[in-house]
């Protein structure tokens, strides 16, 4: 325990060094514009209301300052239960007050101020005002405290539940005297065992309950129990909204529950049940209001006075009243908090320094923590320290507790009390629930088999539910599925980052959200039943900025802010598309596992299956969804996407990983293919939102990156080759080396670079596929050159013919080689030369022998035929002919007599393996028409699915552009109207 609370020390002071470092970074550095644009400020605001409420606060509700009906805040991470700064514009840094968010919309914000500043306030209507987030260190030093006093505790209530957590005893239990009688008897049997196994432990007892589970449910029945008992019951959370719905099911059942913590973070239904509200309900509550108006009447009357001894009298007075005042509040809330049977708090608002002081040290009988791996274990030891047994509930497969240090939470910040005792315990502690209650059974199993050890059942209520079942929603292809990928692989479609900003943005997944969207609306679903959900908070902004117009009642949040809720459809964006392969903290397992168990009936996951198939967990998510589910590509919505093609390279790489390694469109070819690629710059924001990213924006900028990296992949492939030649020299033994027949024509035309500039005998051998370079130490000028065949006297006679160069192409040759580069012209003038020479000499022979001339003038012919078919194979070896042919074949239709340029726009067959134009790439056109229908009732019969494309065409409507065309038509008629109209006036 003592180094537990040692290192824990350390790690809270990491984690407040760095919370502070980030807030002073917001303010010192940042401009304002920017910490509006980063969420955390709000500008230009003016005071549209105030009112006296929340039990004596003062509520200022703020709006944008040229307010009028289409006016809305910008984005921004305010919330209910923040703690904000009030400054005037006009006043760089001093704050005219601090306030408690009470509420926020799209149009207004409601700020909380307490009593002691109301005096001070004086908000003018016409000014402007600003906003700004501020940090908390109430928490760090509550955290800080009860880690104190845990390493100094010797005895008192949690002695036995500290030697449990930390010692090497076990969690002992007792067998319950009768059966209990259920407040909730539609309880499924792994509930009521977590319930009765609950109650029988003396010390702690932890319930695991995954998602939709009814682990609330569960908590709900084990308090009224201990209720029953006759127990005192404090009750904790690690969050406002987290102990709100514990009150909100407790409510019913009309026990003496108290809501503890700041009213304006309470949910205004749940006001009620606030400790503020039980204080003005209170017998004392009349004495104390006339405490207070006797304390402002003397203080006026004091104010009026100038000599001193009259003004001593009245302090004397008001200090007398307030001593009164004090024992009147102080008895009131015993009485209130003695009243109430359950008491509930955020884990830092059940600290002994605030109002449980005024209670007994060993007053609770049991603690309840709810989404125990959610909250830092130093932040549970303040409420453990108050009773001898605890209760633990959440789930530590979902979200670890939000920690902004990195190396703090790597270091042991992140692991909760749950999960640690989970591992210290195992199944003799932990009681986990099976029956899960939102999800279809599709959407469950893949969360069940990849985090559960496959051990959750949906319930027959929900096993089967569909988009289509919900009242007013029609029948389409997509209500009818539960699950859906939408594969942006290989569409171009790649993630952006800002300027100065962590985080990541996808243009493309953005539009495709709101298609879908559309699509799910259009059919009937309401999209206050949707959520999209992004790891990212630059991508949720950009949603934001997007969709809130049209769709007031969306919800798009970040992982971390949909935890703990649902909705009937969930939309969940990677964002991540890149060659690398990077997935970030997408490598999460808990974060994927939390955004798609957050749907009931449907959930689509809009990803780029060749990025995020890099990480085994995404991996099988994808092999899962395209197994059990429907998937699309982006090119079904997009029809403005150029497809991006992967080299050779990337072939083999994804050839190694498999063949279920991802769900794309191969692309093979014996020839290098041009990576063609066309990002798309989101420009549906405002001026005022718009950032600058470092994205593609134009085709020139695309070809100057694409020439950049062609350059750096063949300066490394040089190197190699280069390497494997220097390696050769340093061989005495090696007098030849020959390449192996994988190189491409262009390796191998770096190898007689390189082979030139060390002045070593290089050729190439063999025919298409079989072609090879041979280096040898050998030096010969014409290595390439091959002599024409003639009779075996005349080859003796040629070979002690001396070649004529002259001098220029000597020059060229020369300077060729120390540049390093073949002059395969000045090589070819070389060989015509000499050739010449031969010609010229066996003329002169034909002149000294005229009987011979017949005979000569017969093989002449003869050696004019060869000579050309050898000047035409000399031709063909000629580099830069078969380079200009092969890239002319490559960038050609390979439909017959088709002409057309595939540079552009084009598309492979793979089941040919050629390159074909939009009029020629669908495999009926170019004769691939058997081979398609062969693959696909291969596929049909093996994965047992009929994708779409496969039925027949649905020739209705569209609903979006039949909208469209009646709106058009209608004002077409109101014009005619109207014109028709004026003429009748006229007349």
């Amino acid at each position: 325990m003592e180094k537990f609370v040692s290192d824990q020390l350390q790690l809270l002071s990491a984690e407040r060094e760095a919370e502070i470092e980030e807030t002073r970074a917001y303010q010192e550095n940042v401009s304002l514009k920017e910490l509006q644009r980063k969420g955390v400020c709000l500008l230009k605001l003016q005071v549209a209301n105030q009112r006296t409420g929340l039990y004596g606060r003062l509520i200022v509700t703020f709006t944008p300052r040229k307010y009028d009906s289409d006016t809305v805040l910008p984005s921004n991470n305010f919330g209910s239960g923040d703690i904000v700064g009030l400054y005037e514009s006009t006043s760089p840094s001093e704050p005219l007050g601090t306030g408690i968010v009470a509420g926020i919309t799209q149009k207004v914000i409601n700020v909380a101020f307490d009593e002691t500043q109301n005096d001070f306030l004086n908000l003018g209507t016409e000014t402007t005002y600003r906003l700004l987030k501020l940090a908390n260190d109430v928490t760090y030093k509550r955290n800080k405290k009860a880690l104190l006093t845990l390493g100094q505790y010797h005895s008192g209530p949690a002695s036995s539940l500290i030697e449990i957590l930390f010692g090497s005893s076990e969690p002992s239990g007792t067998p319950l005297a009768r059966p209990l009688e259920f407040y909730n008897p539609s309880l499924d049997e792994s509930q009521k065992e977590a319930v009765e196994f609950s109650l029988c432990q003396r010390e702690l007892s932890i319930i695991h309950g995954p998602p939709g589970t009814g682990k609330t449910t569960t908590i709900v029945e084990i308090i009224l129990q201990a209720v029953k008992q006759g127990l005192k019951v404090l009750c904790c959370a690690p969050s406002n909204v987290a102990v709100d719905n514990l009150v909100e099911r407790l409510a019913p059942y009309k026990e003496k529950i108290l809501r503890l913590g700041h009213p304006a973070r309470l949910l205004e239904s749940l006001q009620y049940y606030s400790l503020d509200a039980a204080l003005a309900r209170s017998d004392n509550s009349q004495i104390v209001a006339d405490i207070r108006k006797d304390i402002d009447q003397n203080f006026a009357k004091m104010r009026k006075l100038h000599h001193k001894e009259e003004k001593g009298r009245f302090k004397s007075e008001i200090k007398a009243l307030r001593k009164e005042l004090k024992e009147r509040e102080e008895t009131a809330m015993v009485e209130t908090l003695k009243l109430a049977n359950v008491i509930l708090a955020t884990n830092t608002g059940a600290s002994p320094d605030g109002p449980l002081k005024l209670l007994p040290d060993n007053y609770f009988d049991l603690i309840v923590i709810d989404e125990c791996a959610q909250a830092l274990e130093a932040s549970c030891w303040i409420s453990l320290l108050q009773a001898k047994k605890c209760i633990l509930a959440g789930d530590h497969k979902q979200l670890p507790p939000t920690i902004i240090s990195h190396k703090a939470a790597a270091d042991g910040l992140a692991l909760s009390l749950m999960e640690r005792a989970v591992e210290k315990f195992g199944d003799s502690a932990v009681r986990m629930l099976t029956v899960q209650y939102r999800m279809h059974h599709l959407i469950m199993n893949w969360a069940s088999q990849a985090l559960y050890n496959g051990k959750l059942v949906a319930h027959s209520s929900v096993a089967q539910h569909l988009l289509k079942d919900l009242p007013g929603v029609a029948l389409t292809e997509e209500t009818s599925i539960p699950l859906l990928i939408i594969d942006t692989a290989h569409c171009g479609l790649f993630e952006i980052v800002v300027e100065d900003e962590q985080s990541k943005g996808n243009p493309g997944e953005v539009r495709l959200v709101d298609l879908h969207i559309q699509t799910l609306t259009n059919a009937g679903v309401k999209s206050c039943d949707i959520a999209v959900i992004c790891p990212y908070n630059l991508q949720v902004d950009m949603l934001r900025q997007c969709l809130r117009h049209r769709y007031a009642d969306l919800e798009i949040k970040s992982v971390d802010g949909f935890q703990g809720r649902e909705k009937e459809a969930v939309i969940f964006s990677f964002v991540r598309s890149n060659k690398k392969g990077e997935v970030g903290f997408l490598a999460e397992d808990r974060r994927i596992n939390v955004a798609v168990t957050r749907a009931r009936r449907h959930v689509a996951i809009i990803c780029d299956s060749y990025t995020i198939s890099n990480h085994k967990f995404l991996k099988d998510l994808v092999t899962y969804f395209s197994e059990h589910g429907e998937v699309r590509t982006a090119f079904e919505y997009l029809e403005d996407i150029v497809p991006e093609k992967y080299s050779q390279e990337n072939e083999k790489d994804n050839q190694q990983k498999g063949p279920d390694s991802v769900n794309i469109k191969k692309t093979h070819s014996d020839k290098e293919r041009v990576s063609r690629q066309k990002v798309y710059s989101f420009n549906k924001t405002s001026k005022e939102d718009k950032v600058k990213m470092k994205t593609v924006t134009s085709n020139k900028s695309v070809q100057q990156n694409y020439k950049s990296d062609v350059r750096d992949e063949n300066n490394s492939r040089k190197e190699s080759l280069k390497n494997m030649i220097e390696d050769f020299l340093k061989d005495s033994q090696k007098t030849q080396c020959n390449f192996p027949t994988t190189l491409t024509s262009h390796d191998r035309l770096l190898v007689h670079e390189i082979a030139e500039e060390y002045g070593l005998h290089h050729v190439s051998t063999g025919d298409g596929v079989n072609r090879y370079v041979s280096v040898s130490k050998t030096r010969a000028i014409s290595a390439d050159t091959q002599s024409p065949k003639v009779d075996a006297s005349e080859s003796e006679k040629k070979s002690q013919l001396p070649v004529t160069v002259s001098d220029s192409q000597k020059a060229d040759v020369s300077c060729s080689s120390h540049s390093g580069k073949v002059d395969l012209k000045a090589l070819h003038m070389e060989k015509l030369e000499r050739e010449k020479a031969i010609r010229a000499e066996q003329a002169s022979k034909k002149q000294d022998c005229p009987a011979q001339k017949a005979v000569e003038k017969k093989k002449d012919t003869r050696r004019k035929t060869t000579t050309n078919a050898t000047a035409a194979s000399s031709e063909s070896e000629n580099f830069d002919e078969l380079i200009a042919a092969a890239v002319r074949a490559d960038s050609t239709c390979g439909f017959t007599k088709c002409k057309a340029s595939v540079i552009t726009v084009g598309d492979y067959c793979k089941h040919c393996n050629k390159r074909f134009c939009l009029s020629h790439h669908i495999p009926e056109v170019h004769g691939c028409g058997e081979k398609a229908k062969a693959n696909a009732r291969a596929r049909i019969s093996r994965e047992g699915v009929i994708y779409s494309g496969s039925g027949s065409k649905d020739h209705s409507l569209d609903p979006t552009k039949k909208a469209h065309l009646q709106r058009r038509l209608d004002k077409k008629i109101n014009e005619l109207t109207n014109q028709r109209k004026l003429k009748k006036k006229e007349n």
